[in-house]
């Protein structure tokens, strides 16, 4: 469970920096569904850009923000539906869509999650202690972003293979950006220094992989979401399946909520087929920026899990062209039949995005879904952290063409296949939750029992985190009125 031990001198700080700062913090209840933002929030949001570095953008921490730049309030949760002319499937695949919260991407959710629980507590002080965000990129982004919001002094880590424009965007943010060695499944490295840096007492670590807040969030703010687009679809849809590239494993957790709603429907876990740890006990290096591998993260719900799906990371950069190029985008409207409308949205698909997209066209395939059968995912960031990803192919291959257009569709949508897929077993999916061990009780801390916990006591576990929102919400709601004084 989440700790909410109250640390009395923290939290006394942490009012009182609040106070000077005019920072009132939004409760999950909030997140959830903003007709609950009180009115003079919404006043201040309607003078306020998406990105701008204001305290009340914290209130836009949620999936149904007005879909615009500057001064928008709230609406239904952003979501696109993928036509079929793209997808090749009868099944309806729907996708919540990342770009409308600050900083462009859900993460500032999943590290709001796990910095505010401490924040009002007052475990985290905020008048000496900094906020260490570990990651492979989008969650020290959104961790960076809260904490320039909260008044927190903040240390990002990230792999130095990450793309140009997280790192460009990042130095505006926070003062101090670590760059640890390797690339997106480089995670022991960042786990190294966020170690190192544990040993100093002004040092707090914020590690998604295994903070519940992270898990708290997507399973009470993520999961219902789709859970009201699944009600706005309406007829004889019918949720058949959602899929989810595991970085952090915050996402998948929607999928706890849903099978909660909707206990028949399959939940895939996506990850690179070049580090296939889930598929194969495997290991490798990959190119899907925003998930992060060769582990099982802790707040990962094993148990939950129905199959594992592989995507190959060159499908992924090869799209990420097809979707971003003038030639691109034209061959999708000219030969798909795509509108100028749809074809836009394609930017709307950063690279872990693309791969949650071949994920949910393969578990398609492979359940045989038809046109009543809805397969959920979430689009995490968009292109625009990418474009020197999609001048770097440019560079590599030269100029896109219709012809290359053509081939990338066939090869890399059309010619997805039900290969590299693994429905799990009782076993099977007790041999993913098995390697946990390796990562947590050998090297991180964890103990075994606390493991077996996870497996065997799934309602003193994951059943108790996710009661904790409402506790949560109180703290906050407490917090809040002190600030006011």
């Amino acid at each position: 469970m989440i700790d909410l031990t109250i640390h009395p001198e923290g939290l006394a700080h942490n009012v009182l920096r609040a106070r000077e700062k005019g920072i009132v913090i939004p409760t999950f209840a909030q997140m959830r569904d903003p007709s609950k933002v009180p009115e003079e929030v919404l006043g201040k949001l309607k003078r306020t850009g998406l990105w701008d570095v204001d305290p009340v953008n914290l209130f836009r921490i949620t999936w149904k923000n007005e879909p615009t730049d500057r001064g928008g309030l709230f609406g239904k949760p952003n979501y696109i539906e993928l036509p079929t002319r793209l997808t090749g499937v009868p099944a309806r695949i729907v996708a919540l869509v990342g770009k409308w919260f600050p900083t462009g991407c859900h993460k500032v959710g999943a590290s709001f999650g796990c910095l505010v629980p401490r924040l009002v507590t007052g475990q985290f002080d905020a008048s000496w202690q900094k906020a260490v965000w570990p990651s492979t990129g989008n969650y020290c982004r959104g961790g960076a972003f809260n904490s320039k919001l909260l008044d927190v002094n903040a240390i990002a880590i990230l792999p130095e293979g990450m793309s140009r424009e997280r790192f460009d965007w990042l130095r505006t943010i926070v003062g101090e950006i670590i760059a640890t060695p390797g690339c997106e499944s480089n995670v022991k490295e960042i786990f190294d220094k966020s170690n190192e840096l544990k040993k100093l007492a002004e040092c707090v670590i914020f590690n998604q992989f295994e903070e519940m807040g992270n898990h708290l969030w997507h399973y009470e703010i993520t999961g219902n979401a789709m859970a009201e687009v699944m009600q706005q679809l309406g007829g004889n849809a019918r949720l058949a399946g959602a899929c989810f590239t595991t970085g952090s494993a915050g996402a998948i957790g929607a999928g706890d909520r849903l099978k909660e709603l909707y206990p028949a429907m399959k939940l895939a876990a996506c990850e690179a087929l070049q580090c296939p740890t889930l598929l194969q006990n495997g290991f490798g290096e990959h190119r899907i920026e925003g998930i992060g591998d060769k582990h099982v993260p802790w707040i990962h719900n094993v148990r939950n899990t129905d199959m594992v799906i592989a995507i190959d990371d060159e499908d992924s950069q090869r799209l990420l062209a097809l979707f971003n190029e003038p030639q691109g985008r034209a061959f999708a409207m000219e030969e798909l039949g795509l509108t100028q409308e749809e074809a836009e949205q394609l930017g709307l698909f950063g690279i872990s995005g693309i791969a949650n997209l071949l994920s949910a066209i393969k578990m398609a395939k492979y359940y045989e879904f038809t046109e009543q059968d809805v397969v959920f995912t979430v689009l995490t960031d968009t292109a625009e952290m990418y474009r020197s990803r999609v001048e770097e192919l440019r560079e590599q291959y030269g100029e896109y063409t219709p012809q290359r257009a053509a081939m990338d569709y066939a090869l890399r949508i059309a010619g997805q296949k039900t290969d590299n897929m693994l429905e799990l077993t009782y076993p099977e999916k007790k041999r993913i939750h098995n390697l946990k061990y390796y990562t947590w009780v050998e090297q991180q801390g964890k103990t075994a029992q606390e493991l077996n916990a996870l497996w065997y006591d799934p309602e003193g576990t994951w059943g108790s985190v996710h009661k904790q929102a409402a506790e949560i919400d109180a703290l906050i709601d407490a917090f809040n009125e002190a600030v006011r004084g």
